[in-house]
């Protein structure tokens, strides 16, 4: 099988810890082979399918140097439509640039291609936003351009985390505890005067015991979490915010999370989510490139590449 990886450059990979990575490992061990290229690679053009330029690799099994090219198989144009399965991580922001690349590979899926996760379902699925359809899991939240609606929030709560919708990995998320301080000059940042929306979410003090990353692969949880826990008075979990991961099995809660979101998911052609859990509340559904594969399996011996190879087998059988 022919898997095309569209993901940040290859340069940039941190192969310890990268999901991408880990998923072109398990994909090489099973025989199938791996290509590589980025979103601003890919083109359409009249009377053409979309294309990309493309880089053939296989992997080394070295640390540093983790990738060669596929000498039998030179790089150059080849069409999206022509590879067995594509599979979309580019990292977050969900900029104009991701939005664009998402209609070009809906233009490829017309074409014949296979692409997990689905584009119209990546366009469809804000991380932040996702979770509004399924607020019996939420804890308090307000999704809202005014300022006074931000402030009657507090008012009522207390106690409340501000973040904006487009943010990834913790980056601008604000803490107003019930003095309120600076809540004026947060909302001022984030809100733009009302030109931009802001999420704001009843604290959660649950936080001290991580922000769980439930992983859900071809609608089944992944029986293993990530609490990322904050570390030195941080209110954020997030490992690229200094959080420390530590695997534990899913909770009873979790497992109903799991269960009851991942059909859904699936069959709107989101093969992973990664369900994010403070307590026994959803914050977030991530699906443009969840993460934690490797700190799962390094901790527990689960081999979640493994299931999501399984899971994409299946789903081209189907």
């Amino acid at each position: 099988m022919n898997i095309l990886f569209i993901a940040d450059p290859l340069s940039t990979f941190k192969i310890y810890k990268d999901t991408t990575f880990a998923m072109m490992r398990e994909a090489q061990k099973r025989g199938h082979r791996i290509s590589a290229c980025q979103p601003q690679d890919m083109s359409w053009q009249t009377g053409h399918k979309v294309n990309a330029k493309i880089q053939n690799i296989s992997l080394t099994g070295d640390a540093v140097v983790w990738f060669k090219p596929d000498s039998a198989r030179p790089d150059g144009l080849a069409d999206i439509a022509s590879f067995d399965a594509v599979i979309m991580r580019k990292d977050p922001p969900f900029d104009s640039e991701y939005f664009y690349s998402t209609h070009l590979l809906e233009q490829a899926e017309r074409e014949g291609a296979k692409v997990f996760n689905k584009p119209r379902a990546l366009r469809d699925h804000p991380e932040k936003l996702a979770l509004l359809e399924f607020s019996q899991f939420s804890g308090p939240t307000l999704v809202t351009r005014s300022a006074a609606d931000i402030k009657r929030f507090h008012a009522e709560h207390q106690d409340i985390i501000l973040k904006p919708l487009d943010g990834m990995g913790g980056m601008g998320i604000f803490r107003v505890k019930q003095d309120g301080l600076n809540l004026g000059s947060i909302i001022e940042t984030l809100n733009k005067e009302g030109a931009q929306s802001v999420m704001v979410q009843k604290f959660l003090p649950e936080i001290s015991k991580g922000d769980k990353r439930v992983l859900v692969i071809g609608g089944k949880p992944v029986p293993f979490s990530l609490a990322r826990i904050p570390q030195g008075g941080e209110v954020r979990g997030n490992l690229a915010a200094g959080g420390l991961g530590v695997a534990q099995k899913l909770s009873v809660r979790d497992q109903l999370i799991g269960d009851t979101l991942g059909p859904v998911l699936a069959a709107r052609g989101l093969l992973l989510a990664g369900v994010d859990v403070i307590g026994d509340h959803v914050t977030e559904i991530n699906v443009t490139s969840p993460t934690c594969f490797q700190e799962i399996f390094d901790q527990t011996g689960f081999d979640v590449a493994a299931m999501f190879i399984d899971a994409l087998e299946a789903a081209l059988k189907g």
